[in-house]
């Protein structure tokens, strides 16, 4: 009986922490951001030639 619970548990948890990140990347992309969780950024080469894209067609 104990280690059911303890899997339901471990279950939950684990479903909390999935839909956390899940609704994070969600609002992010809501509000445009294309490199979620970039470690240069937003500075690297990809982000560059997007700004440097949308600049033109202004």
């Amino acid at each position: 009986m104990g280690s059911v619970i303890a899997n339901v548990v471990i279950i939950l948890i684990m479903a909390v922490i999935l839909t956390g990140a899940c609704l994070y990347i969600y609002k992010e992309k809501k509000k445009g951001r294309r490199c979620i969780g970039c470690p240069m950024a937003g500075k690297c080469p990809k982000h560059a030639a997007c700004s440097k894209n949308s600049l033109q067609n202004l």
